[in-house]
């Protein structure tokens, strides 16, 4: 199952917003068969490592990273082949909780005489499919928020320098990331500061869906995001206020404008929603801090990954990662669970998930 989970992750960034899926087929204590979810529209992983066996796998075990599906969709259901290729037994990680399977895959292999063992590794092969599991369940894209600040907690020097606060392997796996995640959000000010091109630099044809809330639709015509929207899917998010000739000429250039009928700032919740609707399973949120301040206040946020360089630079206007009011006490504090520490360079990346019906978010 482990090299199960070694072939699911070769699919990342190419198969959303389906699930990354790993199988490797075994007989007589030896691998005779491997794949992977390479891409989506594409062969699932137990098709793709049974359609390009060369032994005979009547009597082998099969181990796969998620349930094997029994429905058809873009490919014919994989308990089909598993059938036909006479496997005596199936290991798997994680249940899918898509309505279309939920356990309906175990039950026909359990029917037609085959073996069927769950929960192997399960720990690790649900966390290589949060997003699918949060997608699927609640229609609504997987929030991670991401950003970098120095020891002292700043994004930014007074001034507005922010080039770089992190090293090289820290910058390097941000750019993983825009190619694991489906979308990329930012507000309109980091655009105005920054003139971001937020694409994907360490692969080509994986940028991520850029994502704009730009309530007044202040973004420039000259910007790199208005300059290459007919390159990479953007959408713009605005609200009523919004000039409509200013829209009707983004929209020539190729930029998705997204009119919230509202006043005021961009409502974030609504927003996951339309997205969801589009079929945007995830979103790598890597606003300022005035948007990080209210996708956390509208409760959107799933993931935090925060990087921490080895720097001090002060500052009592400097830019914090997250502004706005913020909470009044302590005990309202947003709380973060299942932290996990890596060092990368000299920097530090934290990792965890806002907890769920703690008391703070229960009050806001």
């Amino acid at each position: 199952m482990k090299r199960a989970i070694e072939l699911a992750k070769k699919g990342i960034g190419y198969t959303n917003p389906n699930p990354i899926v790993g199988c490797v087929v075994v007989k007589n204590d030896k691998i005779i068969a491997e794949g992977y979810h390479k891409k989506i529209g594409g062969f699932h992983a137990e098709r793709n490592a049974l359609t390009n066996c060369k032994e005979d796998t009547t009597g082998a075990e099969l181990y796969v990273t998620l349930e094997p599906c029994c429905h058809y969709g873009k490919t014919p259901p994989c308990t089909e082949i598993i059938i036909e290729k006479k496997i005596k037994k199936v290991y798997v990680g994680s249940i899918d909780p898509n309505k279309l399977v939920e356990g309906k895959g175990v039950k026909i292999l359990k029917e037609h005489g085959i073996e069927v063992k769950c929960g192997i590794l399960k720990d690790e092969c649900d966390k290589l499919n949060e997003v699918f599991f949060h997608y699927i369940t609640n229609k609504t894209p997987y929030v991670v928020m991401k950003y970098a600040m120095t020891m002292d907690g700043k994004i930014a020097c007074e001034n507005g320098d922010s080039k770089w606060v992190t090293g090289k392997d820290a910058r390097e796996t941000v750019q993983k990331m825009r190619k694991q995640y489906m979308g990329i959000m930012v507000g309109i000010n980091t655009v105005l500061e920054d003139n971001p091109m937020l694409n994907c630099r360490i692969e080509e044809n994986v940028d991520p869906i850029r994502v704009i809330c730009d309530s007044n639709l202040r973004i420039p015509f000259e910007s790199n995001i208005v300059n290459t929207a007919n390159k990479i899917q953007t959408i713009v998010v605005c609200t009523n206020e919004a000039d409509t000739d200013k829209q009707k000429y983004l929209e020539e250039c190729g930029v998705e404008v997204v009119r919230q009928k509202r006043k005021g700032r961009v409502n974030l919740s609504e927003l996951m929603k339309t997205l969801g609707e589009k079929g945007i399973d995830s979103i790598l949120l890597e606003g300022g801090g005035t948007l990080n301040a209210q996708a956390l206040k509208e409760n959107i946020v799933n993931k935090i990954c925060c990087f921490i360089a080895p720097k001090i630079v002060g500052g009592a206007d400097a830019k914090s990662p997250i502004e706005g009011k913020g909470v009044e006490k302590m005990m309202e504090a947003y709380n973060i669970e299942n932290m996990e520490i890596q060092k990368l360079g000299n920097d530090i990346m934290l990792t965890g998930y806002l907890k769920r019906g703690s008391q703070c978010l229960q009050e806001l």
